[in-house]
């Protein structure tokens, strides 16, 4: 059995007991077995102090210089496949925390930097809470991000401490907080300056050891009081609740489903039945299909942190703190925007005045939203602001860590700017290029130096979407990917490294996806049947609705490009040529398959059917969803192998974490080709050939998945990362 060291317990002569967290094999301090263990031994000991007098208060706190509690080990987590093994686990740790709130002594959470999951609850049970004003302090309940819910009280007390409302917006999101908000809804008692934290903490105990401070809860309003401390209030709270999590998931997550049941049951009963209740839902979410799948997307989110992994070892790659952007559009300004929140100077370049103003504008629009959410002072956002310079002509450029070019979508004249720009920065910059459709190889020729060059594949819109695709050309070199990598990890993004080929991941497995909707078009399903078919499996929107968010001319584009780089069976639908020509663009014209007014959405267009004529039958729907389902998802399964069989991918982790961070890929699945191995490559396999066998060749069997069906392995046991 594994023991650990910490956390520790100790008497100081003030009458303070101290357990403190610091486990010095971790960057972060874990809640495994062990150390869990190790708490309830710890909190015994501070129970016999206070018992003979030798202590007045308690103060939980971390020796970490920015963390506080990370968590249960995600590890042990998965490995549970038992529900009762799984509710015997939930009730060992709740055990331990009723005993923190059992103490006759008041105890102290003394929180500094993040504090989540089992951390948050062990604050939870304490009778005081007491944040530092860091920015690294945050706290939360990530729980329902991996499939479950917060089982160590956390469901039940929260909503008892800071109410319904405030508790809903954490409990259903996963969201994190920060101090400041913390100490608005009730959950912080107090915010200590970070400087000299614990000296601050100790005079604080000291205060609630001899009963001069006292818990202060905040005042709510009467609408608030009505609607938390009434049966009628809190049934139509939770209804609502209820109704956004069913119209934003389609019912495909039940652990915030299970969460709010929870709370109708037991929200005013007492504490011991609504741990119970947690237990026993926590047992059943813990060994679902979606918590596993959940996990296993953590697991590839956490993964991707680690840097990029090379034959010859890792490569240590120098922080970037300049960054320049040639071509100042919305793409141009987003990055700009992107890389000064993060603290990265910027400079951009075009060739036209309004370019730059556009660009400039478009980042201080984006720095005021952030204004507006409170997530930023207006101070310290127009400090952001003044991180980001643009103009005419090439200063700053030779000062630059990383270039990024974001011009035009054609291979000359991309060429040419990267040409020019190679003259104009240092020997050790990189230069990257954020196409989207163009072969990085192709556009490194005529470069002096190719090896420094590589994608940066951002997807629209820059701040929100959080993906980005680094493709290495034929002469990208290592230090290159990692210096890029770097970067992208530094503004907070995901990347993924790709080869350089049509569309690279996430295009290109898209591209046979909406090329099929617009097949199913043709054999007469309806717009809304289709969308709803792919909404209904898990994607966020439907293949017709995205082509009108990406703009259906650039859809086109994209398509025949595909049809002249990969052959016949990316020949584009017939109903999807026709909506080419008939002049729609999609959202950013307010007219595509579906009709837009001040930039939402307002339904299907149904005069879209006369534009695609005679692409499609004058009858319409009843096409069976499940036979949507197959075609749409089959296609993107058969691409997937093509990329892994072509080398454009290198695992099936990269594949999964590329298509759920790019295109919203249903996570609960665990991934595209996670949820092909479920199938198994077998399944997947018969069901392609007979769509081949009804629909002929854009089905066409990847050779790859008739290997794996005929070698009896899974992708992610045949392409593991």
């Amino acid at each position: 059995m594994e023991t650990a060291t910490t956390p520790t317990f100790e008497a100081d002569q003030r009458g303070i007991g101290w357990i403190a967290f610091d486990d010095d094999r971790r960057k972060l301090n874990v809640l495994t077995e062990a150390v869990m263990r190790r708490l309830a031994e710890s909190v015994e000991e501070a129970a016999e102090a206070a018992a003979s007098g030798r202590i007045k208060v308690l103060v939980i706190r971390s020796g970490k210089p920015d963390s506080f509690l990370a968590g249960a080990d995600i590890e042990a987590i998965a490995a549970v496949e038992d529900p009762v093994e799984a509710e015997a686990k939930v009730r060992e740790g709740q055990a331990v925390y009723a005993r923190v709130a059992a103490l006759s002594i008041p105890v102290v959470a003394a929180i500094h930097g993040v504090c989540v999951g089992g951390g948050t609850e062990l604050a939870l049970a304490c009778s005081h809470r007491v944040l530092s004003d860091s920015r690294r302090t945050r706290v939360g309940l990530p729980e329902v991000q991996l499939g479950i819910l917060p089982a160590w009280g956390g469901t039940t007390r929260l909503p008892r401490l800071v109410g319904l409302q405030a508790a809903l917006n954490m409990l259903l999101t996963g969201r994190l907080v920060d101090a400041r908000k913390a100490r608005g809804m009730g959950f912080a008692d107090e915010v200590l300056p970070a400087e000299l934290f614990v000296d601050k903490v100790t005079a604080y105990a000291l205060r609630v050891a001899s009963g001069k401070t006292a818990p202060e809860r905040p005042r709510r309003g009467a609408l608030t009081r009505l609607m938390e401390g009434t049966r009628w209030g809190q049934r139509v709270v939770l209804a609502a609740a209820k109704k956004r999590v069913r119209d934003k998931t389609g019912g495909h997550y039940p652990a915030p489903l299970a969460i709010l049941a929870l709370l109708r049951r037991h929200l005013n009963g007492p504490v011991e039945a609504g741990l119970d209740a947690e237990a026993r839902a926590a047992a059943a979410l813990l060994v679902s299909p979606e918590c596993k799948n959940l996990l296993h997307v953590f697991r590839l989110r956490e993964a991707t942190k680690k840097g990029p992994s090379f034959q010859g070892g890792t490569v240590q790659a120098a922080p970037v703190t300049s960054l320049a952007i040639l071509g100042a559009g919305v793409m141009g300004g987003g990055i700009a925007h992107l890389a000064a929140s993060r603290g990265v100077s910027v400079r951009m370049r075009d060739v036209r005045h309004e370019a730059i103003t556009s660009g400039l504008r478009h980042a201080r629009r984006l720095f005021d939203e952030t204004v507006q959410r409170g997530r930023l002072s207006r101070l310290e956002a127009a400090g952001r602001m003044e991180m980001i310079s643009g103009g005419l002509d090439w200063s700053g450029f030779a000062a630059a860590d990383v270039v990024v070019e974001a011009v035009v979508e054609d291979m000359e004249i991309k060429r040419a700017v990267l040409q020019e720009a190679e003259t104009r920065v240092s020997d050790g910059c990189v230069i990257a290029t954020n196409t989207s459709s163009l072969s990085v190889s192709a556009l490194s020729e005529g470069l002096r130096d190719p090896g420094r060059f590589c994608g940066m594949h951002f997807f629209n819109p820059v701040h929100r979407m959080p993906l980005v695709e680094i493709v290495r050309g034929v002469h990208t070199t290592d230090e290159t990917v990692a210096r890029v990598y770097a970067l992208a990890l530094a503004l907070d993004k995901v990347p993924v490294v790709v080869g350089d080929g049509p569309g690279f991941v996430v295009n290109r497995i898209l591209g046979p996806y909406l090329n099929e909707a617009g097949y199913l078009l043709g054999d007469g399903a309806a717009v809304k049947e289709i969308d709803a078919a792919a909404r209904a499996f898990g994607m966020p929107m439907g293949p017709l609705r995205l082509m009108d968010e990406v703009g259906i001319d650039i859809s086109s584009h994209v398509g025949a490009t595909f049809y002249e780089t990969l052959g016949e069976r990316l020949s584009p639908a017939p109903a999807l040529r026709a909506l080419a020509e008939s002049g729609r663009l999609g959202r950013k014209a307010g007219r595509g398959f579906y009709l837009y007014r001040k930039g939402r959405e307002k339904g299907v267009d149904d005069t879209v059917y006369a534009d695609l004529g005679a692409a499609v039958p004058a009858t319409r729907g009843g096409v069976d969803r499940q036979r949507i389902r197959r075609r749409l998802v089959g296609q993107m399964i058969n691409e997937a192998a093509r990329l892994l069989e072509e080398g454009v991918a290198t695992s099936a982790a990269d594949v999964d974490i590329a298509m759920i961070m790019g295109t919203g890929f249903p996570p609960f699945r665990g991934g595209l080709l996670r949820f092909a191995d479920s199938l198994h490559p077998r399944g997947a396999l018969d069901r392609i050939r007979a769509l081949h066998d009804q629909y002929g060749s854009r089905f066409a069997p990847a050779p790859l998945l008739e290997e794996l069906a005929r070698t009896n392995r899974l992708f992610y046991e045949a392409f593991a990362a």
